[in-house]
């Protein structure tokens, strides 16, 4: 097998009985859990990784036919967790990982008690019945810009993903992050995150559920989280008062609470 712990920057902290995979969202890494780190990490047992193509992942380990659906990246969660020999993880996901973890836990579920989504999306295109937030005709110009311009495009949209703009320094953050991606890797997976429709794994899923759903959110409206409660079993939606795409950066207190609420940790 693979090194799985190399290819994705695997690491553990914490001594925890409980185990918490962290799962980072698109253009990311595992830097982005940091507050939820210092939060957990005397609690529970916390693992920690990139997708390949982001953070200190092996890019080498990069293939465009593994990773040309999120069912991949979902192989990936797994063999951490088989490397691992954990059982019964808590998974926490943002943005895309919400549906990779779906997808793991519907093909292994002995892996997951629960699942955290924050600010999730099962598809990001609207249909006539579906409110995803996007015009597909919108969706594939700011892949074309994307395509043309890469950092431009990371300077753009970044900091509209981030919101706060009276927080410039989380936008900046957002920035640098994308841009330490590699951008043909990137480009890739922007087009699994933004391309998939993955509603119908919804009906599928049955390992209990939590929907962290911002107030205001460019890319997951509010209509997103009441179609994942009303779809997926087990689900429950809190709506939370932070107003951007990455709560766990600039709203992390009101995160933890709700996390806190939902596996009722005191």
């Amino acid at each position: 097998m693979t090194d799985v712990i190399k290819r994705n920057n695997v690491r553990t902290i914490g001594e925890g009985d409980q185990a918490i995979i962290l799962a980072h969202g698109f253009g990311c890494s595992q830097n982005v859990w940091r507050h939820l780190v210092a939060a957990y990490k005397t609690k529970f047992k916390l693992i920690l990784f990139d997708f390949v193509g982001s953070g200190q992942s092996d890019l080498s380990a990069y293939d465009s036919k593994r990773y040309n659906s999120l069912d991949g990246y979902a192989k990936d969660v797994l063999e951490i967790l088989e490397a691992l020999n954990v059982k019964d993880a808590l998974f926490i996901g943002h943005s895309v990982s919400c549906m990779i973890g779906v997808k793991a836990a519907i093909a292994q579920s002995s892996y997951f008690s629960k699942l955290i989504f924050v600010s999730p999306s099962p598809c990001y295109i609207n249909d006539e019945e579906y409110t995803g937030g996007f015009d597909k005709e919108d969706l594939n110009s700011l892949l074309e810009l994307m395509d043309s311009n890469y950092l431009g495009w990371s300077s753009f949209l970044a900091p509209q993903v981030m919101g706060n703009m009276d927080r410039p320094e989380l936008g900046e953050e957002l920035v640098e992050n994308f841009c330490a991606t590699d951008p043909d890797i990137a480009k890739e997976f922007a087009r699994v995150t933004f391309l998939s429709d993955n509603r119908d794994d919804l009906e599928n899923l049955q390992t209990e559920s939590l929907t962290l759903q911002c107030s205001e959110d460019i890319l997951a409206p509010l209509a997103v989280g009441y179609y994942l409660e009303k779809k997926a079993k087990g689900n429950t939606l809190k709506i939370l008062k932070a107003t951007d795409h990455c709560p766990h950066l600039s709203a992390p207190e009101e995160v933890i609470a709700a996390i806190n609420a939902y596996i009722n940790l005191e």
